[in-house]
């Protein structure tokens, strides 16, 4: 048998040792997802804001398209503008396919 000498290890030093090493990368790695958690729940949030935008930005263009379309509109600039008129009976002229 080899005798110890006093500059070796105790027996489970070397276990508290890979313990100590494995609870430290545990740490490292729960400090780290909860950043990463974080920094991805901040693109939500700001993804979410861009999307509320762009909805209400469609909601005013639905608006405005409605409002450009409205019949009445229609009406009003094809007789005042273009001069048209809603043709008289004697003048329609039906067409045979």
């Amino acid at each position: 048998m080899i005798p110890r000498t006093s500059d070796s290890m105790p027996s489970g030093s070397l276990l508290m040792l890979v313990l100590f090493g494995i609870v430290l990368a545990s740490a490292v790695a729960v400090a780290w997802s909860a950043h990463w958690n974080r920094q991805l729940l901040n693109q939500l949030y700001a993804e979410l804001s861009v999307r509320d935008k762009a909805q209400a930005e469609w909601g005013r263009l639905i608006l405005e398209q409605s409002t450009w379309t409205a019949h009445s509109r229609i009406e009003t600039l094809a007789s005042e503008q273009l001069q048209m008129r809603i043709p008289e009976p004697g003048e329609v002229r039906m067409v045979a396919p």
